[in-house]
């Protein structure tokens, strides 16, 4: 299972349901990443993208609410509902919420972050994770420019295999 998600250097990822910056070549990576895959998202997130599925992907909503409904998505009342309908998928992509991500880190072994150079203020954070588990397996730096308030940069991180006592 993978996550994908966009952080300043605080970790703030949102604030009031909404990113608190536009930097389209992150939507792009967003997109590369994601593109025909299953994300998982809570359903404050879904309704953060105005209730409308993203396209060419398998969308699924978790929420506590048995009778919510997401056109054009899949709804689940738990995780590990979710999870039992994704078995033999090659990628799972987590994206957010805060929650979400919270429950899910421990179990993910991959993560797409953009580090967005800037502290913003927020009230949903990702959650930390321990360098040492973590290993970076890509990073490419992108310059603050006119189309971009920010400079960032992408990291791909793969959890470290645990050695086991031989």
């Amino acid at each position: 299972m993978s996550m994908i998600a966009a952080m300043d250097l605080n970790r703030t990822i949102g604030i009031d349901n909404q990113m608190p910056w536009h930097l389209p070549d992150d939507l792009k990576f967003f997109k590369a990443k994601t593109l025909g895959k299953t994300v998982v998202m809570g359903r404050k997130t879904f309704e953060s993208l105005g209730s409308r599925p993203l396209p060419k992907r398998r969308n699924l909503v978790i929420t506590r609410n048995a009778d919510y409904q997401a056109e054009g998505a899949e709804v689940f009342t738990s995780i590990e509902q979710a999870l039992q309908s994704c078995q033999g998928e090659a990628e799972i992509i987590i994206m957010g919420g805060g929650e979400l991500y919270r429950q899910m880190l421990p179990y993910a072994n991959k993560l797409y972050v953009t580090r967005v150079q800037t502290t913003v203020p927020g009230d949903t954070v990702f959650p930390e994770w321990k360098d040492d588990e973590w290993q970076v397996v890509e990073k490419e730096w992108h310059d603050k420019d006119e189309k971009h308030e920010y400079a960032f940069d992408f990291v791909v991180l793969q959890k470290n295999k645990r050695r086991g006592w031989l």
